[in-house]
């Protein structure tokens, strides 16, 4: 479904240093996979690479990434254009700098079926509000007419779930969608992440510093480090037996119920 080989990147403001390094995984149909690392350890810029949201002028970048069987890092721009937000969806972590702030809900979830169907407006709004709802958006249609101001950060990253799943996309690119939100809704985004891949089949690519949370989500997990991947495996095996030295940094750092105590 999604292969990465060797994927290399860095940017001309600093380009004695790669942010991603050699960087090699796959992902099969159906799959959620977690790439997990510190702030810096390239992994939301190896999303990036995978979406195509790289900004080419100020990047070098080398490797190959297979989209079922499509070339995206090197591939034209309409026909990266034409994937995404069709084929492939990103939730990215703090969706009021996503949104934009002048336009109701509604019109920015049908954003991408204007681009990439040719359904007209009742249509559109039609599969708007059943992608809210499927997002558990409570009330879609008063959902539909608000603002983003007028909007709390849980439910506004529910939108951009809708926004991001309105299309069926095979693959859904989650970059730390719940790190602003309180336990209470991280865990439901959790759960509604679940239910999308259980229920659609969506691939999800999850994208977190927090492996805790990743562990809860995740079949197999890939850790970053300092641009490389430094261990791969099911989230249970990188859980419960870490190989690497930074992972079992990362896991000793999970808070527990004794250390809180201390």
């Amino acid at each position: 479904m999604l292969e990465v080989k060797d994927l290399r990147v860095r940017f001309w403001s600093r380009p004695e240093k790669y942010a991603v390094d050699g960087v090699s995984f796959h992902m099969d149909d159906g799959e959620i996979l977690g790439l997990v690392g510190e702030s810096g350890s390239g992994k939301s810029v190896t999303a990036m690479a995978i979406s195509g949201l790289l900004p080419r002028r100020k990047t070098e970048t080398a490797g190959s990434i297979l989209l079922d069987g499509r070339e995206m890092l090197n591939a034209d721009r309409e026909e990266v254009r034409k994937i995404q937000g069709k084929d492939l969806s990103v939730v990215f972590q703090e969706p009021m700098t996503s949104l934009d702030p002048v336009m109701r809900i509604g019109p920015q979830v049908e954003e991408s079926l204007r681009i990439h169907t040719r359904m007209n407006a009742l249509e559109r709004r039609a599969a708007a509000l059943s992608a809210m709802e499927e997002a558990e958006l409570r009330d879609p249609e008063i959902v539909y007419e608000k603002y983003p101001h007028e909007l709390s950060g849980g439910m506004l990253q529910r939108v951009m779930i809708a926004a991001a799943i309105v299309s069926e996309p095979k693959l859904l690119l989650a970059d730390e969608p719940t790190t602003a939100l309180d336990v209470t809704i991280q865990t439901q985004i959790l759960e509604l992440l679940k239910k999308i891949n259980r229920e659609k089949g969506t691939t999800i690519l999850f994208i977190s510093h927090n492996l805790n949370v990743v562990r809860k989500l995740c079949s197999r997990v890939a850790v970053m480090h300092k641009g490389k991947i430094v261990e791969e495996g099911t989230a249970e095996a990188v859980f419960y037996h870490p190989q690497d030295a930074y992972t079992q940094r990362l896991i000793a750092a999970i808070p527990t119920r004794d250390k809180r105590l201390r």
